[in-house]
């Protein structure tokens, strides 16, 4: 994966949680940015065990 591409994108957290982050990148001054990518490479592997939508069983209707 190429680490020079820096394209926007807006992501919306709830209040707590951003504050957390916000508190979090300020002890180790980083960006907030920094924080979530470090975060998401430590989490993906967890998150890929998730079922995907397709993988759900369909509901009774």
């Amino acid at each position: 994966m190429a680490g020079s591409d820096k394209r926007k994108q807006s992501l919306y957290f709830p209040e707590d949680m951003l504050k957390e982050i916000q508190n979090e990148a300020a002890r180790q001054d980083r960006s907030l940015s920094w924080i979530v990518q470090k975060a998401w490479k430590i989490a993906r592997i967890e998150i890929r065990k998730f079922p995907s939508i397709e993988d759900l069983p369909d509901e009774p209707e």
